[in-house]
């Protein structure tokens, strides 16, 4: 068995590597486009699938396959456009909680299966300035949400209920549990 991260993410890739085994990096270039009159948390997994699926497999393959997006209310946060973007996301986060949702899609070319995973994130009431000193760091732009909480963003956060690599992007417990219950894969 070999395993495939379909992901440019370097966070990713540093969650993957924790589990001691090898994987190879292919990228599919694909529209990830929401169709905003569905739900979020299935949107979230067909972009994950659709990813997966834009791959060739050879028979012993593994696919993995990841998108994230955070939700704040009625908003879908991806990642910021610009410092404006970045800087009106973090106000709306002052303050409240807000959720973090991965599509996770696990493919062979014998099976495909998909699922999501939900974290609550609960910032503290922040500063224009600290807001601002974050966004300055150029952090935000390669982040659904605008923030990473692996880093200066983490001071941020006062608590989680969930899955902390799923705010980083990757639902570690979640795609374990996948691999064994689905895929009869333990990767211990």
């Amino acid at each position: 068995m070999k395993l495939v991260l379909c992901s440019q993410s370097p966070r990713r890739r540093e969650i993957l590597s924790m589990l001691g085994k090898d994987f190879e990096v292919r990228v599919a270039n694909i529209d990830e486009s929401f169709d905003e009159s569905k739900p979020v948390s299935e949107e979230i997994k067909r972009i994950a699938e659709k990813k997966a699926l834009a791959i060739d497999l050879k028979n012993d393959e593994v696919l993995l396959s990841f998108d994230t997006v955070v939700v704040c209310g009625d908003l879908v946060m991806g990642k910021p456009k610009n410092r404006c973007e970045a800087i009106k996301m973090l106000r709306t986060y002052s303050g409240t909680s807000h959720g973090v949702i991965t599509g996770i899609c696990v493919r062979t070319r014998e099976k495909t299966f998909t699922d999501s995973e939900y974290t609550e994130v609960y910032f503290r009431n922040l500063t224009d300035c600290e807001i601002e000193y974050y966004v300055d760091t150029n952090k935000p732009y390669d982040k659904a949400g605008g923030y990473g909480i692996q880093e200066l963003a983490g001071s941020f956060i006062k608590k989680i209920d969930g899955d902390f690599y799923n705010v980083v992007g990757l639902p570690l417990c979640r795609l374990c549990e996948i691999l064994k219950e689905e895929f009869s894969i333990d990767l211990f």
